[in-house]
């Protein structure tokens, strides 16, 4: 029902910055907040950010507090994840998702890869 589809990965050296974009098509009425999550080689996926769709409410989590930035474009349907200061640890495939609320996530991306070198 809802079609995310993400872009903006590649391939940066540590210390610089990427720009992830998320669109969202389709049913979206019941998305209601829309997050990042990132999976490595080998481990879990794991949450990185989420924003609320109406107020714009952020959320980080505490590895990427103060690197990392969500933001959303209402008009477009799209949100961003500007990520600076990149490190090694952050390689991974990052997933666009949206959901209900922040603890229910119904939608998911097809992922974009991030490689950070050191």
């Amino acid at each position: 029902q809802v079609q995310l589809v993400e872009s903006g990965g590649g391939l940066v050296q540590a210390g610089g910055s990427l720009r992830l974009s998320c669109a969202a098509s389709g049913r979206t009425f019941s998305s209601y907040v829309m997050g990042w999550f990132r999976q490595a080689p080998g481990k879990e996926r794991e949450f990185v950010a989420a924003i609320s769709w109406s107020v714009g409410s952020t959320y980080y989590a505490d590895s990427v507090k103060g690197r990392f930035t969500i933001s959303r474009d209402n008009a477009k349907n799209t949100v961003y994840l500007q990520m600076n200061s990149l490190k090694p640890e952050d390689t991974a495939v990052y997933y666009c998702t949206t959901g209900r609320n922040y603890r229910t996530y119904d939608y998911w991306g097809q992922g974009t890869q991030v490689t950070v070198s050191s």
